[in-house]
């Protein structure tokens, strides 16, 4: 086989690996090609390309259906077929996957199929410097006695690092040095390790621990270092360390050894005596792998097995052991351990590739199966030898090591022989032999001679945008007047350019049913339409195919937001539009532009106002989006405006955009700049202010409610009591009444100036008359003439005269203790003084009960009256008798009130002293005073004979 050999220098990848290809093509159906490459290679990087490399074409690899197989079953590496190149499939550790074996290799081939061809790939893992120094601990404690002599040797754990060659490890430093060094061993068998050497005498009394730190670089670029540290404590006595009797121990086990299996005892001398002569054995810190496997007794040295051992898993095993005495002197020494195979594995088949069926036309030497035999053994064990029956129009051939293809050797007739049992057999030559048996079922064919057909060469599709990917568009059909396989279908995807892009990265086909998924989501905005071929193929062979064209219409969706071009937003700066004072009503103050890259009524923009300052200084045009004053602007505008716009698609639902337009009223810069130097608290105020504005909306609204439902109910109180009153026929009692209109005043119950009046009430007609005469003075009481409001008739002469007469003097007051009542019923300290209120008047019927009620007694007291005298009852008051009461013209008892006026200036002075110390009690409260009894008026006289009959 001649093969070519050459080397070429790949691009940088992870910007700065460089990537070595070795190509090693055959110029046979049977090629081996060796590739290069680092570990930690991005997922998708490009290993090698295989059409270049192999002398093959995508075609090929597509008709011939090239795949990866691997013995092991491992995905590092991926084939795409489309491109012809290998690439990662995976992540790879290099550490991982050999650990420290170098170099370290991938193994898999590629299978052709029509005809059927192997090629066996191997790609070289690189290691890079991925990997620190690492020491099993962070913290290691040495005890060293004081009598040690400079030269005195102390053994450290050696640092890991998974990386090989200059990546590994490369030199150790430690730190400080006053009283060790460093020292770098290497032993008979080509490796090192490291000793901390004593090199300035201890003395403990002096310092008793001394902390070092050990750091281990390797060789990479950059370079990377791990660091432990070391704590020495200084003891006494021990000056000699044990010495093993071996640098290093090999020794070889069977795979099949059982636990507890004794494989080796080692052995260390100390040249003490006593308790410091003793040695203790163990592994060294870091053979945590071993530790599990093997055993090693601390006294007798002693390595036993306690795990299972297989060989095909580790071959060989590196032990670090140590040898301790009393005083911290140690000594190490290395175990190598190799173990041997034993004939413990059958061989496995593995059919990688079968032709079934095969057509009856089918060439000698044709190959129906590629088989992958492997025995996990090794040396003979390993070595397998497959067979089949000699009856058979068949063979074995062996393609490559644990290869073999099966193949035809004579001409195949399905009338005769329609299908075939091949059973394959593989054996071993290891003693005793094991051997595997696999059987192939081999079906033959009838010749494929009708290609599919479609009903149509062309169909269309619709697909709305922003589709979910693995979408179904459209379903193609074909029929193949074959039977069997020849008349199974398959769809595929011919391989073309969308877009500068594969047709298989929009869309894929069903193979089986002919169903069209989309393979991604599509932008209307980016494509419209595609236009892709769809081949069906039967399963004959060679096999037979038609094509059917796909045009597929991607339909709009609003899926686009507008986009404002005009303002443009800035967050560092701030933008405002000028509007000068003298502007008229309409004046262009700026046009918000906005696009929308849908299309149709997607795309059709209004534009909004959103937010204000003042909404009624501008207005934005619904469809150009201009921004207008819509009055004359004036000098209480503010400067600073913020106008808040909304831009809004026509699509369902509706997509919008906002923008700050940022207005300023004024006619000079100066101005604009002193204003705006806060803009950028506007906001925050604004939402504030709204916040505010919306909260006292709600009170407003909620008191407003709430006195409305008030007012209504006391109308409809009202109307109810009045309702009462006139369906009453007069049948009322006295209520005392207080006017509100009169101050209170001390006095002796007598008027400065006289005062007359006569009063005619009934209780029947509703109706009652008063009549007041002209006051002798203009020293007269105002009567509040809403007082006779009930009275249903049309006023005096007496009325007209009373409505003229002035208020009276605010000196005037008087107590509730003058007043005719109850005793008890006494006015508070603010009554005294002429400041406090009167209590509540009652309603307008109540006024007139108690009017009816004050004429009834004027008229029964004018009967009993004398000459000079007006007949009061002595009741009102104690000191109230008619010898007070010179002319009862001088006195005058006002209608519906339980209080006389008077103008005796010393009871009034002690009245006002007496009225600080009592307080008002409420009306409700105040018992009904009985009215005195006046004289008779004629309405009176005809009450009292109705009495008197009954």
């Amino acid at each position: 086989m001649m093969a070519v050999l050459c080397c070429v220098l790949g691009r940088k990848l992870c910007s700065w690996w460089p990537l070595l290809l070795c190509v090693c093509v055959a110029e046979m159906a049977l090629g081996q090609v060796r590739y290069s490459i680092p570990e930690e290679m991005s997922t998708g990087s490009v290993v090698g390309n295989i059409i270049q490399d192999l002398g093959l074409d995508v075609k090929r690899l597509k008709s011939g259906r090239a795949r990866i197989f691997t013995e092991d079953g491992s995905e590092y590496i991926g084939l795409n077929a489309d491109k012809g190149s290998l690439v990662v499939a995976k992540r790879i550790d290099r550490e991982e996957l050999c650990e420290q074996v170098s170099p370290c290799s991938l193994h898999f081939q590629i299978i052709l199929e029509n005809p059927m061809e192997l090629h066996r790939i191997d790609v070289e893992i690189t290691d890079i410097n991925d990997n620190a120094p690492l020491f099993s601990k962070k913290e290691y404690s040495f005890q060293v006695i004081e009598s040690a002599s400079p030269g005195a040797r102390y053994s450290l754990e050696s640092a890991r690092d998974p990386d090989v060659a200059h990546n590994t490890i490369q030199t150790y430093k430690l730190n400080p040095t006053d009283n060790f060094k460093l020292n770098v061993v290497s032993r008979p068998d080509g490796t090192k390790y490291i000793e901390m050497v004593l090199h300035t005498s201890l003395d403990r009394e002096k310092q008793e621990e001394h902390k070092l730190t050990l750091t281990a670089f390797d060789g990479g670029n950059p370079q990377k270092s791990g660091s432990v540290k070391i704590n020495v404590v200084v003891l006494d006595a021990n000056d000699n360390a044990p010495v093993f009797s071996q640098a290093i121990y090999r020794v070889t086990v069977p795979e099949n050894a059982s636990r507890g299996t004794v494989i080796l005892r080692v052995s260390a001398t100390d040249n003490d005596k006593g308790a410091n002569d003793e040695v203790v054995y163990s592994f060294s810190q870091h053979t945590d792998t071993a530790s599990s496997l093997f055993n090693m007794d601390p006294h007798t040295g002693e390595m036993t097995v306690v795990g299972v051992l297989d060989y095909e898993k580790a071959k060989h095993y590196e032990i670090n052991i140590e040898a301790t005495d009393k005083g911290g002197l140690t000594d190490t020494s290395k175990v190598l351990i190799e173990v041997t195979d034993l004939n413990d594995n059958a061989p496995v088949i593995s059919i990688i590739s079968l032709s079934n069926p095969i057509p009856e036309n089918a060439a000698p030497d044709t190959v129906i199966a590629m088989l992958n035999i492997k025995d996990l053994d090794s040396d003979k064990n390993g070595q397998v030898k497959c067979f089949i029956s000699k009856d058979l129009p068949f063979k074995i051939k062996l393609a490559s090591t644990n290869f073999y293809s099966l193949m035809s050797d004579d001409v195949l007739d399905r009338e005769t022989v329609p299908e075939y049992n091949i059973t394959i057999t593989a054996m071993d030559e290891g003693s005793p032999p094991y051997s595997t048996n696999k059987t192939i079922h081999l079906r033959i064919s009838d010749v494929n001679d009708h290609a599919p057909m479609f009903p149509q060469p062309f169909s269309t599709a619709f697909i709305t945008e922003n589709n979910s990917p693995g979408m179904s568009l459209l379903s193609v059909k074909a029929s193949d007047k074959d039977s069997g396989n020849n008349a199974r279908i398959s769809y595929f995807l011919e391989d073309s350019q969308l877009n500068g892009m594969s047709a298989s990265a929009y869309f894929s086909v069903n193979a089986e049913s002919g169903e069209i998924l989309a393979v991604r989501s599509f932008d209307y905005e980016q494509t419209k339409e595609f236009h892709i071929r769809v081949k069906a193929q039967d399963g004959g062979s060679p096999p037979l195919s038609s094509n059917v064209t796909v045009k597929i219409m991607v339909q709009d969706q609003n899926d686009n937001p507008p986009q404002v071009l005009y303002p443009v937003q800035t967050g560092g700066s701030l933008v405002a539009e000028m509007v000068p004072r003298s502007a008229d009503v309409g004046y262009l103050v700026t046009k918000v532009v906005a696009v929308d890259v849908d299309s149709g009524q997607n795309a059709w923009l209004t534009y909004k106002l959103q937010k204000a300052t003042d909404r009624a200084l501008f207005e934005v045009g619904l469809q150009n989006g201009e921004i207008r004053t819509i009055r004359q602007v004036t000098d209480k505008d503010a400067v600073k405006q913020r106008l808040s716009v909304i831009v809004e698609d026509n699509g369902q639902p509706s997509r919008s955009a906002t923008v700050i337009v940022n207005v300023a009223v004024a006619d000079s810069f100066p101005e604009v700049l002193s204003e705006f130097t806060d803009f950028t608290h506007d906001k925050e105020y604004n939402d504030n202010l709204t916040f505010y504005l919306v909260l006292a909306l709600a009170v407003v609204s909620f008191l407003f409610i709430t006195c409305l439902v008030v007012i209504i109910s006391v109308k409809i109180y009202r109307w109810r009591r009045e309702r009462l009153f006139y369906q009453s026929n007069g049948n009322l009692p006295v209520i005392p009444y207080y006017p509100p209109l009169y101050a209170d005043v001390g006095g002796t119950g007598t008027l400065k100036q006289a005062f007359s009046y006569e009063v005619y009430g009934t209780t029947d007609s509703r109706k009652s008359d008063i009549k007041c005469s002209r006051p002798f003075s203009q020293s007269t009481l105002n009567v509040d003439h809403t007082a006779t409001r009930t009275v249903p008739r049309h006023k005096t002469e007496s009325e007209n005269m009373l409505t003229e007469q002035k208020p009276p003097n605010n000196d005037w007051r008087f107590t509730q203790g003058q007043r005719p009542g109850p005793s008890g019923a006494t006015g508070g300290p603010e009554v005294a003084m002429g400041t406090g209120p009167w209590p509540q008047p009652p309603t307008e019927a109540e006024q007139l009960q108690a009017l009816m009620a004050a004429a009834n007694e004027v008229s029964e007291a004018t009967a009993t009256l004398g000459p000079g005298t007006m007949g009061l009852s002595t009741r009102y008051s104690p000191q109230f008798t008619l010898q007070h009461v010179p002319d009862y013209r001088q006195n005058v008892y006002i209608p519906g009130s339980t209080a006389t006026l008077t103008s005796n200036p010393q009871q009034q002075q002690a009245t006002a002293q007496q009225a600080t110390q009592q307080a008002l009690p409420p009306p409700q409260a105040s018992a009904q005073p009985e009215p005195p009894k006046a004289a008779q008026t004629p309405a009176s006289k005809k009450k009292s004979t109705k009495k008197e009959k009954k």
